[in-house]
């Protein structure tokens, strides 16, 4: 390896610093298309991917869970199961679910449902659905909007099944 002189080095150094500092930047930085705390959440009418639609109108005074998911997010793979279960376990008592799938087919979204048994209401992110609720930065991303159709929590990324049992609270 060819020695480098003491500009090289500064320069190389120079550039390592900062490509270090961008991820410490970016994490200051709101992640985009996150719901923030406590702002009014317009949900629309979806179709549902296995058949069916998910009415706004219907929503209304009910405390749901917008889930944005993917087929191929490993981080999915591990938060989905939960919201399957707080789905299943609190839907009696009001709660809804309305999962956003943004895979590029709906036909894979559907599989990996079908696969796994996963019933609870999810959607394809169509281009009309995403005019109304743009698919934030990140996956796999939680937003539960509160009776008043404000937001009432906003997680991104993988959610412990505690900290998502924890959402039943709203209720």
């Amino acid at each position: 390896m060819p020695r480098l002189d003491r500009r090289q080095l500064n320069t190389w150094l120079a550039a390592f610093l900062a490509a270090a500092a961008l991820p410490a930047a970016r994490a200051a930085e709101p992640l985009k298309n996150v719901p923030a705390l406590g702002a009014a959440l317009r949900l629309p009418d979806v179709p549902l991917l296995e058949g069916g639609e998910f009415k706004a109108a219907a929503a209304q005074g009910q405390v749901v869970v917008v889930y944005w998911w993917a087929s191929w997010c490993p981080f999915c793979a591990q938060v989905t199961p939960h919201i399957q279960k707080l789905w299943h376990a609190h839907r009696d008592r009001g709660l809804q679910v309305l999962g956003l799938s943004i895979d590029q087919d709906p036909a894979a979204a559907k599989a990996y449902r079908a696969r796994r048994h996963y019933d609870f209401p999810s959607g394809w992110v169509t281009p009309a659905v995403e005019a109304v609720l743009p698919k934030p930065q990140g996956l796999p991303v939680t937003v539960v909007r509160g009776r008043d159709g404000r937001v009432a929590a906003a997680e991104t990324g993988q959610i412990f099944p505690e900290d998502l049992e924890a959402l039943a609270r709203f209720l």
